[in-house]
Formats: structure tokens, C-alpha cells, sequence
């Protein structure tokens, strides 16, 4: 086949894919729009299981578009929203025979002999790709997680019904102004496209978490990896549900190991975990005790300039004295402008809840009384109604992954049920705090890794 052939023959799938999502996507969303604008609220629900079945079809990237959507406060009716959260990421797994096609474009015709064993049948199916499990040649177990064919021109097109659902969002409701949260989710999902840059990110992780022995990091294989083809170390676990209904003193081991996990990182190196979905992380034992957690996937790795973890820091001190000035000024380091005492009052009321955990010396679970799925939506929906009033606003674009992991922790942390002094925990982390000291980190170990510094 020649190049202008191939490049035909992408271009057809994109322009399917194009109309398809477009089809499927446009239709709910015309039905949605004419809803809200009508006021016919009761059709919520039904184009609600409409927009679910015409994503689920999909697979792919867009399914990882799709969960960030309903992530973003008010961007859809909590009906929409909450069937989103349902969608598994997950595509139809390549077969054999394209699986051997597809490693030797990578590693070339002679790949099998590179490996000791190599399972054509993949362990587990994510959105950009799947996971095999191999085996060195000396009998090291492996995970190899292959980029599925043509990804680039998918994302390109999930993105673009990104766009197009964002700026519906914009004439439907001017409360919050999404395009910075637009660019963030398009910069994050492509570096995603990128396994080079995930290895680089796990050793990133490898290096910061280095002491924390509660977390694991699978160890890259760089002459067994390309930019489509991730090899790493296998690291035997089990799903972290599997532990929900154990012993308290088992499940807050788990919930510290997160912590751990996600806020180590962030207050050595400035960088944070943006995916802690229940499918990046599994329970390693020992001597049949539950012990840790496996971290896994880095594709989604949020590096942030150190004065956006001194916002986090003084939003903290600000709330817990009662310092209406400090409060003020982490907002401005994250970007919020045009600031007026009734929309500071109205961010506070994401804030406190976000925060409130660590703002009490006391052993307690993340919030009593809420489930998983609906942690944080009730006290979005009270931003969006308070901003109508007080708004609009800009949600820097920073702040969209921080955001979500926070979320995303406290669902974990309600799914384990622990009793924690959260407190005590992100004292632990920011004690003896200095901004010159988290940069002079976080640059000598994003030079080791290989990774760009942050703007």
C-alpha cells in the first residue's frame, strides 16, 4: 500500500469517526438543549440513557472524554452525569493475529524473540489500549500495554465533540466559562497518546515515592517499549472493592497507602496522579496481609509550576485560621481573576468541602452519609446556583486535574469506609513547607526523569 493509500484510508476511519460521534453525540445534546431552554426537566432521564447508550457504543477515547465530562461541575444535569460515571473505559480487544501485527511494528518482525513468553490474549482492555502479559527472557514477569491502531485521529475527533459539547455549554449557561478546561482535558488526553512520555512519568514516580513502602511502581523496560508500546514490570494485586467489607485497621492501611500516593508527590515534586479511578491501583500483600497499593497507569500525570502547590497550601492555612486574605491570594496564584468578596464566599463553598477533612483534628471518614458516586455533586450544583447570581467565573485551567483527583481520592476513601485524622496526614506532607525548596526538588527530578519543566 502506498503512503498516500494509508493516509486515505486514515483519513476515511477519522471522517467515520467524525460523523459518527457527531451523529450520536449531537442528537442527545440537541435534545438536552432543547430541554434546558424549554424547561422540560423531566426529560433529563430518558436523554440521559440515550446519551449512555449512543457513547457506550462508541468505546475508545471517548469514553475517557466522556468521564471527564462529568466531572466538570454543571456541564451536564446530575441525570447525565451520573450515567456517564457508569461507562466503563473500555474498547473491544484486539484479536491474535492483529496483536502480532501490531508488536511487530513496534519491535519488528523478530519480536517474539525478544520475549521469553508473550499471552496474545490481553489481560485487561483500557481506552487507548490493552495489556499483555509476557515474560523476559530470564523469566521476569511483564506488562506490556499496546497502543490500539489509528488512536491519534479518535482522540482528535473526541476532542472536537468536546469542543462542540463545551461551547453548547456556553450558550446554554455563561455561569462558568469552560475554554480553559477544554485545553487542559485536549493537552492531558494527547500526552496520553505518548507511552515515552508515561515511562518517563513512572520514573518519576519511582524516584519521589522512593522510601514510601506502602506504594509500588512498576519499573520500566525501555529496550521493550516505543511510543505505542509500554513494557513494565507485572505486579501481582487485587482490586481494591475486593477489600471494602475487611477489617477497619486493613481498609485505613489502604486509605493512608492513597494518600500516600497522591499527595507525596504533589507536595515534593508538584505533580499529581489526574486518574485515580479504581482500575489504576491494586492491593499487594504480604504473608497474606494486605499491605499496599500498586499505582498504576501514568499516562495522566498533572505537572504543576510550584506556586500553584503554595495556592494549595495557603487555600489551607487561609481556611483554617480564618485568614480571609491568604484565601484570596491562593485563589489569585491559581489564576482566578476579577475576585469579589461574594464569589470568594461562593468558591469557599467548594473549597470547605474539599478541604474540610483536613481541617479537623480528629479521627473521621472523608463525609458521612454519601456515596461514592455522589461525592462533591450536591455541593457543585450549589456553586453553579450560587455563581448564577455572583459569577461568571474562569476555572483556570490548572486546576481541572487537581480537582478531579481530589474528587476521585474522596470517592476511594468512601468506598473503604476508613477513619482516618486527615489532618494529621496533610500536616505530615506540608510541614516545614518552602516554595525555593519544592522547586529545587521537583527540577532535579523532572531533569532526571526526562520531563520538561513546567511553564
Amino acid at each position: 500500500m502506498s503512503a498516500s493509500d494509508s493516509e486515505a484510508n486514515r483519513f476515511s476511519a477519522r471522517a467515520a469517526r467524525y460523523a459518527k460521534v457527531g451523529a450520536n453525540v449531537g442528537g442527545v445534546a440537541a435534545r438536552m438543549a432543547g430541554a434546558r431552554l424549554l424547561g422540560r426537566k423531566g426529560e433529563d432521564v430518558s436523554s440521559a440513557a440515550a446519551l449512555a447508550q449512543a457513547l457506550g457504543g462508541l468505546k475508545g477515547p471517548i469514553m475517557k472524554v466522556a468521564q471527564l465530562l462529568a466531572t466538570v461541575p454543571d456541564l451536564l444535569p446530575p441525570e447525565y452525569a451520573a450515567e456517564l460515571q457508569k461507562l466503563q473505559s473500555e474498547a473491544p480487544p484486539m484479536g491474535a493475529a492483529f496483536v502480532k501485527r501490531r508488536m511487530a511494528a513496534e519491535l519488528g518482525p523478530q519480536w517474539k524473540e525478544r520475549f521469553g513468553a508473550f499471552d496474545l490474549r490481553p489481560a485487561a482492555a483500557a481506552s487507548l489500549g490493552q495489556v499483555h502479559r509476557a515474560e523476559t527472557l530470564d523469566g521476569v514477569a511483564l506488562a506490556c500495554k499496546l497502543q490500539y491502531p489509528d488512536m491519534q485521529s479518535a482522540v482528535e475527533a473526541d476532542l472536537k465533540q468536546l469542543e462542540l459539547a463545551f461551547a453548547l455549554h456556553r450558550r446554554i449557561s455563561a455561569v462558568i466559562d469552560t475554554r480553559e478546561i477544554a485545553k487542559e482535558i485536549g493537552d492531558r488526553v494527547r500526552e496520553e497518546l505518548d507511552y515515552t512520555r508515561e515511562a518517563r512519568n513512572a520514573a518519576l514516580y519511582a524516584d519521589v515515592l522512593q522510601g514510601v513502602e506502602t506504594v509500588r511502581v512498576p519499573v520500566v523496560f525501555p529496550d521493550l517499549s516505543t511510543r505505542r508500546l509500554l513494557t513494565q514490570g507485572w505486579l501481582e494485586g487485587e482490586k481494591i472493592l475486593n477489600f471494602t467489607g475487611g477489617p477497619l485497621e486493613v481498609r485505613n492501611r489502604l486509605a493512608h497507602a492513597m494518600f500516600q500516593a497522591w499527595w507525596h508527590p504533589f507536595s515534593r515534586a508538584a505533580v499529581i496522579h489526574g486518574d485515580p479511578h479504581l482500575g489504576n491501583y491494586t492491593v499487594f500483600s504480604e504473608g497474606g496481609e494486605p499491605q499496599g497499593i500498586n499505582l498504576l497507569d501514568y499516562g495522566c500525570i498533572r505537572i504543576f509550576h510550584p506556586r500553584f502547590v503554595g495556592g494549595v497550601v495557603d487555600l489551607y492555612k487561609g481556611l483554617l485560621h480564618d485568614d480571609q486574605a491568604r484565601v484570596v491570594h491562593a485563589y489569585e496564584s491559581w489564576g482566578f481573576r476579577n475576585l469579589t468578596r461574594d464569589l470568594v464566599d461562593t468558591l469557599n463553598i467548594w473549597a470547605r468541602f474539599i478541604y474540610g477533612p483536613l481541617l479537623e483534628d480528629r479521627v473521621r471518614t472523608v463525609a458521612d452519609g454519601v456515596k461514592p458516586s455522589e461525592y462533591g455533586r450536591r455541593q457543585a450544583f450549589e456553586v453553579h446556583r450560587a455563581l448564577k447570581e455572583r459569577g461568571p467565573v474562569t476555572v483556570p485551567r490548572e486546576f481541572v486535574f487537581m480537582d478531579r483527583a481530589a474528587v476521585g481520592l474522596g470517592a476511594v476513601f468512601l468506598h473503604l469506609r476508613s477513619e482516618l485524622n486527615y489532618h494529621r496526614l496533610f500536616e505530615a506532607q506540608i510541614d516545614r513547607f518552602s516554595l525555593d525548596d519544592l522547586a529545587a526538588r521537583q527540577h532535579a527530578a523532572l531533569e532526571k526523569a526526562g520531563l520538561p519543566q513546567p511553564a
